[in-house]
């Protein structure tokens, strides 16, 4: 595969086909910590709608109620299925009460995990180290695809499923932003430095703030889980630790704030913004 249509398959969200296996003969999806035969849970307006819209998104099951059937043919929505109309309460009983879903859930086969080795030489990558909260990590998808990033490294252990909760903060961006799942984080890194990318931790005890660091693509931002922050072999392995000075009296933030300032000095660094 050439570097051009490697570019436009990320940009599709594609990958390596679902099926793919390992030199082990271990199956891929047990690396994107998934079932093997258990699909994935979509719901609420964007998300839904993202999905449908994404020609590499598989859908299974629709369950739609009449308003939500009604707005999806309003806006010529496809819904690929033929979809089940059923009351809000039944999709209430399947995802739990405090589940903002808007009367749209649907059941969908995982998208494909690009390989390390299929990065985009340029822009800006994010990688997540062991970030676990799904509400954090469908947030920094947001960001991320607000910011055109190429692609979220995260791990297959220690990060949630991209089903659920997770696709429903992401607001459709797992349907934009390609996820590459790997095994062992530090081995990553060092795969993408000897790519040519340029990965800069973030941490609070970083040796200069970011906005003073010469930055150059691709470039990799490196994001630690909350309270513990970088680990140390993740530290060790990034090219430049960096910090992001504030003036208030709040040193640190929200990671996934982190990661939209960390984002906006990166994307200004590098002329990415117009």
């Amino acid at each position: 595969m050439g570097d051009r249509d490697r570019k436009q398959q990320f940009r599709r969200g594609g990958g390596k086909p679902a099926e793919k296996r390992h030199e082990s003969g271990r199956p891929a999806w047990r690396d994107r910590g998934m079932s093997a035969d258990g699909p994935i849970i979509l719901y609420g307006w964007h998300t839904v709608a993202a999905a449908l819209a994404n020609p590499q998104r598989t859908i299974r099951k629709l369950w739609l109620s009449e308003n939500a059937a009604r707005r999806l043919a309003d806006e010529n929505i496809d819904t690929r299925v033929t979809p089940e109309i059923v009351r809000p309460a039944l999709i209430d009983q399947r995802l739990g009460p405090d589940a903002v879903h808007q009367g749209l859930l649907a059941e969908a086969d995982p998208l494909p995990s690009p390989d390390i080795d299929e990065l985009p030489q340029e822009g800006i990558v994010l990688v997540l180290d062991q970030i676990t909260d799904p509400h954090n990590v469908g947030a920094i998808l947001r960001s991320a695809a607000a910011f055109a990033v190429k692609a979220i490294v995260t791990t297959a252990r220690h990060s949630p499923e991209a089903t659920g909760v997770l696709a429903k903060s992401a607001s459709g961006a797992l349907e934009l932003v390609p996820l590459v799942t790997v095994q062992n984080l530090a081995r990553a890194l060092t795969e993408m430095n000897d790519q040519g990318f340029m990965t800069v931790g973030l941490d609070s005890q970083g040796s200069e703030d970011l906005g003073a660091v010469t930055l150059r693509q691709p470039l990799a931002l490196v994001l630690g889980a909350e309270g513990k922050g970088l680990r140390q072999l993740t530290r060790e392995t990034c090219s430049v630790v960096a910090r992001l000075d504030m003036p208030g009296e709040i040193k640190s933030l929200n990671v996934s704030n982190a990661a939209v300032l960390a984002l906006y000095i990166g994307a200004s660094r590098l002329g990415l913004m117009g």
